[in-house]
């Protein structure tokens, strides 16, 4: 586990060492839609701009997880939208299911179908080697969204598309402080360990805490991105340690069985929790008062996926990284943003 601790850090070392960020001028709507923070000075370019264009060519998107996961489902519903808006020739979809050797398939068996340029989800910080020298070597640009994975850029992909994890749970530990008083006994369930969303939630939410010396992570357990795992993961720290009065989940679809657990042991009341997502039944929570805050990650990547593609396909540079500007829900915005179709 430290193992993979070390290598997603140092994959993830991009987003730490993008100083030279820029103010992106693609502008989107204010109806849910993906904004863009900052754009990294390093960019790709392709070097044989053929005149290619999306209506000619048939694209591929590789899903990592079951989209029972709102978030997976709306990325999904985002990338299918934008190839239609883009009038894309043809666009393939797999989904690996959380399995990278499943993954890799996937993605080798939609080269082999003809795809020109693919779309990838990745399911790890590292593992889709194979995969990506296939595209390399056939020439096929490749756009990673939502988690980074190992490679080179330019060579491996065009771009990335996502969020900054980090500072996700650094936003985090801020809400969970002014939820608290400054004072709690926390526990923390995470992400799957192996990819660079955990472990950066993971650190970003310790120094996060630094200010704040009377809260204190006293249980730290990884539930998978999963609601099941998580609420057996809860009832065992409850179980434990019954003073805790706060809760910081990596992700949404671990919230809402920390939540089920809680209500269970009769502690819901007592309890602060501060997630990680903007799912509309969190969102939903917060609104109730059950829920303290959550920190969005947007999942709407298909737009600016396939404008990244096509300004790749007609020779401009595209940013190596893409940063998301991802809102922090609490109870003074949450019933407004629902109203007005922000969260999914």
């Amino acid at each position: 586990m430290r193992h993979q601790r070390i290598q997603s850090a140092l994959i993830a070392a991009g987003l730490c060492l993008a100083s030279a960020f820029a103010v992106s001028a693609y502008a989107q709507s204010d109806n849910g839609a993906q904004k863009v923070q900052s754009n990294s000075s390093e960019s790709c370019t392709n070097p044989k701009p053929g005149g290619k264009k999306l209506s000619d060519m048939v694209v591929g998107f590789s899903q990592s997880e079951n989209e029972q996961n709102p978030f997976r489902a709306t990325e999904t519903a985002s990338v299918r939208a934008a190839a239609k808006e883009a009038g894309v020739k043809r666009l393939l979809y797999t989904n690996a299911n959380a399995n990278q050797a499943k993954q890799v398939a996937d993605i080798e068996s939609m080269i082999n179908q003809g795809a020109e340029a693919l779309i990838i989800a990745p399911n790890d910080s590292t593992g889709l080697q194979p995969a990506l020298a296939q595209a390399r070597a056939k020439g096929i640009p490749v756009v990673t969204i939502d988690r980074q994975t190992a490679g080179t850029a330019c060579d491996d992909f065009i771009t990335f598309l996502g969020s900054d994890f980090y500072k996700q749970g650094e936003r985090a530990a801020k809400a969970l402080a002014d939820a608290t008083g400054g004072n709690a006994i926390i526990a923390e369930i995470q992400g799957g360990y192996g990819n660079t969303v955990e472990s950066q939630r993971t650190d970003g939410f310790a120094n996060g805490l630094k200010p704040y010396p009377g809260m204190k992570i006293i249980a730290a357990q990884t539930a998978n991105w999963s609601t099941t795992e998580a609420q057996k993961v809860m009832e065992q720290i409850l179980l434990a340690h019954p003073d805790v009065n706060a809760v910081y989940t990596h992700a949404d679809t671990m919230t809402v069985g920390a939540i089920k657990a809680l209500r269970q042991a009769g502690k819901l009341n007592g309890v602060k929790i501060v997630s990680i997502d903007g799912t509309k039944e969190i969102v939903t929570d917060i609104s109730n008062g059950i829920v303290a805050a959550d920190v969005e990650t947007n999942p709407r990547f298909g737009p600016l996926a396939f404008k990244s593609l096509e300004d790749y396909l007609a020779g401009k540079p595209v940013p190596q990284k893409q940063i998301m500007d991802d809102a922090l829900f609490n109870r003074t915005n949450a019933q407004p943003s629902l109203a007005q179709g922000k969260v999914y």
